[in-house]
């Protein structure tokens, strides 16, 4: 057993961890306990509604999201850690969601695949900590296993979960990213986070499918970044027309939120925009092969959702840009695609397109 240190002792060890994280290129780390019975309510209520859709290893976890403990025994604290993603090189968003002949991409997978380079940095942050205090555990996650991480965050002091679910930090807006360190190191626990998001509700309405149901009430299966990304089948026909120009996630809730003009950008290079994904045209996006699409998007978030999947949203897409003989011939060349997935969006989309009927 490790001997056990002393409270006057670990306060400077905090204070070496925080300098080692601006080190690795985090924004900023807290830590918290790891009681949330609260959270774990919500949770629980939410998932009861069904609000979670397809996503079945929400139920699968069962409560180990909201018990660290339980997910790695012996835990007593939680790192958070904050990453900034805002890319400062990528085109205006409301330029792209206002042009029906381009793609909008979530500003999060314009650049390479976070997940790596947020492992390896809360790795090297779990090391560090692992070296200086001797064998205590030290494990890192980065949506590698079940956590309620804006809760864990919010109680680390890092920001507060806005009316829109996402964190919210006074300094840096919500784009960046989350991760976490478990251990069973007794770390100073930092205070949490207060709310300011006050009166403002301007998230709520700006929702394009009305996913947000009220304050701190989220429907994922109506969310576009749910229905783009982790959906597998058809995306439901009373939505697709609301889903505009979106081609992988959304972001218009936080674009509307006021503490983003405080928002920090990326330092690190991997956030920059690749394959010119901040602004495309659709009909190009449309006409890649499986072999371009794994070429282009190895190594990128959006690798995830597969080609297929990428079809049917940019099918959506294009049943929603404005009508133009290239519109439609780049939904014609599709007609015919081998998989019924991207047929009947393909079908939906030209029959947007087809002349009205006269009078």
């Amino acid at each position: 057993m490790p001997a056990p240190y002393l409270p006057a002792e670990l306060v400077p060890m905090r204070a070496r961890l925080e300098t080692r994280a601006r080190e690795l290129g985090f924004a900023g780390i807290g830590v918290a306990g790891i009681d949330l019975p609260e959270d774990e309510r919500r949770l629980q209520d939410w998932l009861d509604a069904g609000h979670h859709g397809e996503m079945r290893y929400m139920e699968r976890h069962g409560l180990r999201r909201s018990r660290p403990a339980e997910l790695l025994p012996g835990t007593l604290r939680v790192i958070s850690a904050r990453l900034n993603y805002w890319p400062a090189d990528a085109q205006a968003p409301d330029a792209v969601l206002n042009d029906g002949a381009l793609g909008y991409v979530s500003r999060y997978a314009l650049g390479r695949d976070y997940h790596r380079l947020m492992r390896k940095a809360l790795g090297a942050l779990a090391d560090s900590l692992a070296a200086w205090a001797g064998p205590f555990q030290a494990r890192a996650y980065c949506d590698s296993a079940p956590v309620l991480e804006k809760a864990l965050a919010r109680n680390a002091g890092l920001g507060w979960i806005g009316k829109h679910t996402n964190l919210i930090a006074r300094d840096a807006g919500s784009w960046f990213f989350l991760g976490e360190i478990y251990t069973d190191l007794p770390l100073p626990i930092d205070p949490p986070a207060s709310a300011h998001c006050g009166s403002c509700s301007a998230c709520i309405p700006a929702c394009p499918t009305g996913a947000i149901l009220g304050p701190w009430r989220l429907d994922a299966r109506r969310c576009i970044s749910y229905l783009t990304i982790e959906l597998q089948g058809p995306i439901p026909e009373g939505l697709r027309p609301a889903v505009g120009n979106r081609i992988y996630g959304c972001d218009d809730c936080q674009l509307v939120c006021p503490w983003n003009r405080h928002a920090e950008t990326a330092a690190h290079p991997d956030f920059k925009v690749r394959h010119a994904l901040d602004a495309p045209r659709l009909t190009e996006l449309f006409a890649w092969t499986a072999a371009q699409f794994e070429a282009r998007m190895s190594g990128s978030a959006i690798h995830r959702i597969g080609y297929l999947r990428w079809l049917r949203n940019i099918a959506v897409a294009l049943g929603n840009a404005p009508s133009s003989p290239q519109v439609r011939a780049a939904l014609e060349a599709r007609r015919d695609h081998p998989a019924e997935l991207v047929r009947e969006h393909v079908r939906w989309a030209l029959a947007r397109h087809a002349p009205a009927a006269p009078p």
